[in-house]
């Protein structure tokens, strides 16, 4: 992770710890006080935060000077609850831009757990990409460099493993998405000496529990959960028909919100590292982030998540 950590940050954080000595339980977590449960990753010997950030859409917003700061709060929010991994791509126009906005008004903490890809469309080797993408985040260093969506993946995969060696970056990956190139993806996986493996999970999209999730278990390779809401369109529908959380949901996994219902289904499953949801809100940052706290739903109660919303 990236060391760097400005002395106005860490006073801030450091004051926020003091004052939620005295603020009652509820917002303990508002405070980053709370425990989140982590996952470990790099032959166990790490550990990240279950609920990241995802910045596909939601960080395209070019130079508007309201919309940067809006973003910037988000940023603030998911540190300051505890938050780690945060990905992001060339191919989300300025995203990687907008993080770095974020980040030089922030401050970097110790806690950041920076994601990248190289993608074909966006020009240049691999090599010459993140040294582009490490001047829009402005970081020296990326903790995850992936190939997006398996692009050239030979030429990118055998670059990033090179600049790995090298001490350039920190771990390599490879991403899909809405359910394509999944035998592709078996492949890779099961033949190349990848980190971190990106793929979409969510609790009406269970494809990978087949064959993709069990193989990143035996080959003890991390997994990123993509599009947890389906893209945004199931928690949508969720909340337009004011479909109700179920009596138990609270007792058996403390889900208070579909947001924490969906996500805490996924990070449960014992392949997934963590999910990484997107927002534009600090309101949904935070319900996302509660998704992160125990209790975590049992391999039972997944089971009646499951059937639950297949009842809706």
């Amino acid at each position: 992770m990236n060391n760097r950590f400005t002395r106005r940050q860490g006073l801030k954080w450091l004051c926020a710890g003091l004052a939620a000595s005295m603020l009652p339980s509820w917002s303990l977590l508002a405070a980053g006080t709370q425990s989140h449960l982590h996952k470990p990753y790099s032959s166990h010997d790490k550990t990240l935060p279950v609920i990241g950030l995802g910045t596909w859409r939601t960080f395209n917003v070019g130079s508007d000077p309201h919309l940067l700061d809006a973003r910037a709060e988000v940023v603030e929010a998911f540190f300051e609850l505890g938050g780690g991994m945060i990905d992001s791509s060339p191919m989300y126009g300025s995203a990687p831009d907008v993080m770095g906005h974020a980040l030089q008004k922030l401050g970097v903490p110790d806690t950041l757990f920076s994601a990248e890809k190289v993608w074909s469309p966006a020009g240049g080797s691999a090599h010459e990409q993140v040294a582009d993408l490490k001047s829009r985040w402005q970081l020296d260093y990326f903790d995850l460099v992936q190939v997006h969506n398996l692009t050239d993946w030979r030429e990118h995969l055998a670059a990033l493993k090179d600049m790995k060696a090298e001490g350039r970056i920190g771990y390599v990956g490879i991403t899909t998405s809405h359910g394509r190139r999944h035998q592709d993806f078996e492949q890779i996986m099961a033949s190349e000496a990848i980190d971190f493996v990106q793929l979409s999970y969510s609790i009406n999209q269970r494809a990978v529990e087949n064959r993709l999730l069990p193989l990143a278990q035996d080959k003890g390779i991390a997994v990123i959960a993509n599009r947890p809401f389906d893209g945004g369109r199931l928690i949508q529908d969720l909340k337009r028909r004011n479909a109700p959380l179920p009596e138990w949901a609270e007792a058996e996994c403390g889900c208070t919100s579909w947001a924490e219902f969906l996500l805490k289904f996924i990070v449960s499953h014992p392949a997934i590292t963590c999910a990484i949801p997107a927002t534009t809100r600090v309101k949904h940052l935070r319900e996302n982030m509660r998704a992160g706290l125990n209790p975590m739903p049992s391999a039972r109660t997944r089971e009646k998540m499951v059937r639950y919303i297949e009842s809706l």
